[in-house]
């Protein structure tokens, strides 16, 4: 079957679960992964095919699409931040807001002295998103990630050897953490923060597949992570150091209060791409 044919079916199938330019994410995602083929090599010559064997390999990814499994998950992998991830079911998917994040400590920090290194700590590392890619672009960082689940840790500790990178990881729950054994310039941290009344606003592809650990708070304790978090850093974050969070949306306000709270000085708060309060700043 021509490629162009077998594209029009497939997203005619998803069609009742996704709109047309997700489903054809899907299958540009696929084709690339799977025959190195981009959207233009198909535009370029119409006659290009698949195989029955080829064939029988999409009606599995098709089959598990209508089950809404994330594709990232069927590829086992996935970019951020200009980087190749391997992603499973023991980690988060990486996503769009989190590299605005990883951006904005970049570039608060790529100008720093370069004799100095930069300390970093990423709390509930998962994929190592946030690690690698800050180790990656700031070359005088030393780096070091932690999670709670070896799982986690064994990806993201590939997903550092993969993309050329020294990071040094720590199993630890950061909840039972008194004080940190290292101090540094720099600790961030994207924690689970979605309520348990706002599991209906989560899509199905997520809510069923990623990891309830790593999403999922009580309503009744919802900055559980920040407050230990935030006590953390106040007493293992060097002079002039800097804590960032990716933050739940509704929970600006909250933190901004707590960090005031805690004595952090040029608090600021900002936007993701979507316009929602999304990540935020303070120093000692």
């Amino acid at each position: 079957m021509k490629i162009k044919q077998y594209r029009t079916q497939f997203i005619k199938e998803l069609s009742l679960l996704y709109d047309a330019y997700e489903a054809e994410s899907f299958f540009y995602l696929i084709l690339e992964n799977k025959h190195k083929l981009r959207q233009i090599d198909l535009a370029l010559n119409h006659e290009l095919a698949f195989s029955d064997a080829d064939l029988d390999v999409w009606s599995v990814f098709l089959k598990e699409l209508k089950k809404e499994v994330p594709v990232q998950y069927l590829l086992g992998k996935t970019n951020f931040f200009g980087l190749d991830f391997e992603v499973n079911q023991n980690v988060l998917i990486p996503r769009p807001e989190t590299e605005e994040l990883v951006e904005w400590i970049i570039n608060e920090n790529k100008h720093n002295d370069k004799l100095k290194k930069l300390k970093i700590l990423d709390i509930g590392t998962g994929s190592g998103c946030i690690a690698v890619s800050l180790a990656k672009n700031l070359p005088n960082a030393e780096v070091y990630a932690m999670d709670v689940s070896k799982k986690a840790i064994n990806t993201a500790k590939k997903n550092a050897l993969n993309n050329h990178v020294e990071i040094t990881f720590i199993l630890k729950n950061v909840l039972e953490l008194e004080i940190l054994k290292s101090d540094y310039d720099i600790i961030v941290s994207n924690p689970p923060y979605v309520r348990n009344l706002e599991k209906q606003e989560i899509k199905k592809n997520v809510l069923d597949y990623e990891p309830h650990l790593a999403l999922f708070v009580d309503d009744n304790d919802a900055l559980v992570f920040y407050q230990k978090i935030t006590e953390l850093a106040q007493k293992n974050l060097l002079e002039n150091g800097q804590l960032y969070f990716e933050i739940n949306q509704y929970l600006g306000k909250e933190m901004i209060e707590l960090l005031e709270k805690m004595d952090f000085r040029d608090i600021e708060l900002r936007k993701d791409i979507y316009d929602n309060d999304r990540m935020i700043k303070g120093n000692v």
